[in-house]
């Protein structure tokens, strides 16, 4: 049973699920090589480590929203978070490469089920718009946190000595935080009206996640098999199962069910932009996290704790600039994203000159740094940008699109420029030369993401502050 707290406790208790999804992205970033000698995981396998959980968070990400509507928030919120909890202590003991892969993609599952949760909590525990507005920006301000958390945690344990392995500790840390939020969760979180009129389109979810599997799977292996032909054959399938997903989501709905994804919704032409807009920069961002920890680690032999406390800055001034994009782009419209990329890539073209064998503690601190200034002016807005054209009875679908798409474009990253930076590491046994040509991709999909950006219309007309997960 229930008791009646205050809203802001009953928030502090909900927000722990996007501390602890976002918090288990980053903190691998940096602790990737202590987790590829810990189960002697070859290259693919540690990018599946990363992408594994994007798309169990990916496929997932719209049922779960839906089963809050369902079956209940506060249900829905306590069992993904039972799942996290779970499926991250089975990480912590995997024992193989494989282990430890198919736990990533049930701890993503879980993920998605329980963050949509929080952001409905939102709006069911708020009433009153500026105290909504209250609750979403410390939502935000938590996800900026929860970055510089993990990137710090994931180099303190990877280069730590414990009474296990370090790296195991990045996910059995989740244990005392996952207990203590579903002990707070059952005693003080309120139930919510459930609608289960509809029932879910668990076909549409299963026919989304072989589709993804086809793709992504063949991608990160096929390289590393030396591309069989089974690996193009999944990439072709991948091609002809998503080409049947949305047959099948238009049937769905002409037959007056509830299909996962509203296909009308792409009737929009800057919906369209904008999610292409998304696709290019999530794949920059997560590749370049993963890239940069890896290089700075093997390339220039920076400690992991060391190589976490680099990206602290980055994820201050990230918060920062969000909230004061959120300003300007009311104002000013996209060209503010446009200074934000502008600035991004400065700082790759100046890796790519500076970081060789070597790079001084203040240029290295400087960069990096920069770059979070500029991505706080790009990627939270990315969401407003693409939504804000939409009639508001489409924004809820919209927004579980959008976020399908940024994990799905982060697990593209971790693909196709991470398989690019790992291919030319096997074959020119060059570190540097690997990493400089993964920043010149990035930079590519940063040119790209600035020219559709120019297809949009300037000015962004009530755009509010929204902020989703780095």
């Amino acid at each position: 049973m229930s008791k009646t707290i205050s809203p802001w406790l009953a928030l502090v208790i909900v927000l722990t699920a996007p501390l602890l999804s976002v918090i288990d992205v980053f903190i691998i970033n940096v602790a990737i090589p202590s987790i590829k000698a810990g189960v002697h995981a070859t290259d693919a396998q540690v990018q599946l480590v990363i992408a594994a959980y994007l798309l169990g968070y990916a496929a997932f990400l719209i049922t779960g929203g839906r089963s809050g509507d369902h079956y209940g928030r506060k249900r829905t919120f306590i069992w993904g978070m039972i799942g996290f909890t779970v499926f991250s202590c089975l990480c912590g003991i995997s024992q193989t490469p494989n282990q430890l892969n198919l736990m990533r993609f049930l701890q993503g599952v879980s993920a998605a089920f329980m963050v949509p949760q929080a952001i409905a909590f939102i709006q069911v525990l708020f009433a009153d718009p500026k105290e909504r507005s209250k609750a979403i920006g410390w939502f935000g301000i938590t996800l900026g946190l929860a970055s510089v958390i993990g990137q710090v945690l994931g180099g303190y344990f990877a280069g730590g000595h414990f009474f296990v392995p370090g790296w195991r500790l990045i996910f059995l840390v989740n244990l005392p935080i996952g207990l203590a939020s579903l002990l707070a969760a059952q005693l003080y979180l309120p139930e919510t009206e459930r609608h289960n009129t509809t029932k879910m389109d668990m076909s549409g979810v299963l026919i989304l996640t072989i589709a993804l599997f086809c793709l992504v799977f063949p991608l990160i292996q096929g390289r590393e098999s030396g591309w069989p032909w089974w690996s193009f054959a999944l990439i072709i399938l991948s091609g002809v199962i998503l080409w049947y997903f949305i047959y099948d989501q238009r049937h769905k709905k002409m037959a007056g069910k509830a299909p996962l994804i509203d296909t009308a919704l792409f009737k929009f032409h800057d919906l369209n932009i904008g999610l292409a807009a998304v696709l290019f920069h999530f794949m920059m961002h997560t590749s370049y996290l993963l890239l940069s920890a890896v290089f700075l680690q093997n390339g220039l032999g920076v400690s992991p704790l060391t190589s976490g406390l680099y990206f602290v800055a980055p994820g201050i001034l990230f918060t920062i600039t969000s909230v004061a994009a959120a300003r300007l782009i009311p104002r000013f419209g996209t060209p503010v994203l446009q200074v934000g990329i502008a600035i991004i890539v400065v700082t790759f073209a100046l890796q790519i000159v500076y970081f060789k064998t070597s790079a001084s503690v203040a240029m290295l601190f400087t960069l990096q740094a920069l770059y979070g200034l500029g991505n706080g002016l790009v990627l939270p807005s990315l969401l407003n940008i693409t939504l804000r054209s939409l009639p508001a009875q489409f924004a809820g679908a919209a927004a579980g699109i959008y976020s399908t798409v940024q994990q799905t474009s982060s697990a593209l990253g971790i693909c196709l420029i991470g398989g690019l930076f790992y291919y030319l590491i096997d074959h020119t046994k060059n570190i540097v030369l690997a990493f400089h040509y993964g920043l010149a991709a990035q930079i590519i999909c940063l040119i790209i993401l600035s020219v559709l950006l120019i297809c949009l219309p300037k000015k962004v007309q009530g755009a509010a502050s929204v902020h989703v997960a780095e």
